[in-house]
């Protein structure tokens, strides 16, 4: 039976009905400035009547939305955009511990929440310092305090 389903799919002219491509489930980051409740709810009330949301988590304090469901994440911004009349970007941090340098020039950032630097990873053109090589990363841990067998000079 398998095979005169696929052959009559094969050899019909029409096509009555298309695949829909299902959208994955995705977590957007976004940064957007929170002053007080009232801009919460605002947010929140945005985001509420969209398809395919799961959860919303605010932190006003880090000004930071949390949004997960089955969304794509330019819509969600622009929508929350649009709602609020706020200025709406991606979550440009992340956790210091995953950048090499998280204090080098591009990557330090005095407006990120505690713990957090500014995602230079993904941007090849933003610190060079915090991205270095192995040959960059080698030479510096030979003269650093940490090393009991680092130049005498220093």
């Amino acid at each position: 039976m398998g095979v005169l389903d696929f052959m009559s799919g094969c050899c019909s002219v029409s096509h009555s009905h298309r695949l829909r491509k299902r959208k994955q489930l995705q977590t957007v980051e976004m940064k957007v400035r929170i002053d007080c409740e009232g801009c919460e709810r605002k947010i929140k009330k945005a985001l509420e009547g969209m398809k395919g949301i799961n959860a919303v988590e605010i932190l006003p304090k880090q000004s930071k939305v949390t949004v997960s469901g089955y969304v794509e994440p330019s819509k969600v911004m622009r929508r929350v955009a649009w709602k609020t009349g706020k200025r709406v970007e991606r979550w440009p941090y992340v956790p210091y511990d995953q950048v090499a340098h998280p204090y080098a020039p591009g990557a330090y950032d005095k407006r990120a929440p505690p713990g957090y630097v500014r995602n230079v990873m993904s941007n090849p053109n933003a610190a060079p310092l915090a991205r270095a090589s192995s040959l960059e990363q080698k030479y510096t841990n030979a003269f650093s305090d940490e090393n009991p067998n680092a130049c005498v000079v220093m």
